[in-house]
């Protein structure tokens, strides 16, 4: 059966994740981490892409972002894909693919999923038993909101002004949230919503999603559809 296209609509929030072939490592060190950094900055800006959230983890990395246009992030994933990879390829002496085939995605309902999949990016190296806490993994947007540095690669969503008056308010809201961690079914859903490319979202939020695609926005009830690969639903 042939795949669906992914579900990309301009205007809305996507949790996007995309891993290493056959888990294996696509950051060796800093280096490879700096430049994966830098090629989302230059594409997002290329393709009109605001960047919420990400982490790059040893065999794979989470993105949150909105794209402007009906195919700026394709456009965007995948000039940063084929560009790392030449780099990665070159620079460790390897040849071949280095992608668990093409990445995932999902549209999230913003009022509803957007901070929790926000907290969720943050909690993947906890949830690894990579650091104690978020603030410590060096590698994620976490430090941004949390007040610890400025990254230039993000751009907070609109809903994250509202956590309060004053910098400090929104700060200190942010690491209370991401502390409280992410309840267990949200990430659950989160990650098979990505993983299968439906969205995330209540029935009204699917049924508006709907009136604006002819892609089917989330499972049939009836009828057989492809299950995800032996591994794929794991809550990193």
């Amino acid at each position: 059966m042939a795949r669906l296209p992914r579900l990309t609509l301009p205007g809305y929030p996507h949790h996007v994740i995309q891993r290493g072939n056959n888990r294996q490592f696509i950051f060796v060190d800093r280096a490879d981490r700096e430049k994966m950094l830098a090629l989302l900055g230059e594409h997002a800006a290329r393709f009109e892409v605001a960047v919420h959230a990400y982490v790059l983890m040893d065999n794979h990395f989470h993105l949150l972002a909105t794209p402007a246009g009906p195919t700026s992030l394709p456009q965007w994933m995948q000039s940063v894909g084929r560009q790392y990879v030449r780099y990665f390829n070159d620079r460790h002496g390897r040849s071949g693919t280095l992608w668990e085939g093409r990445y995932r995605s999902t549209l999230i309902q913003t009022d509803r999923y957007l901070l929790a999949c926000m907290a969720y990016i943050d909690l993947n190296p906890v949830r690894a038993g990579i650091v104690a806490e978020a603030r410590d993994f060096v590698w994620s947007s976490h430090a941004h909101y949390a007040g610890l540095r400025v990254d230039r690669l993000i751009t907070p969503h609109p809903l994250y002004w509202t956590l309060g008056n004053t910098p400090f308010a929104r700060e200190a809201a942010y690491a209370d949230l991401v502390r409280a961690g992410v309840a267990t079914a949200d990430v659950r859903l989160l990650t098979e919503a990505t993983l299968r490319g439906w969205a995330a979202g209540d029935a009204d939020f699917v049924a508006l999603l709907q009136k604006n695609t002819d892609r089917r926005v989330v499972k049939d009830r009836a009828g057989r559809r492809p299950r995800p690969s032996p591994g794929d639903v794991s809550p990193s």
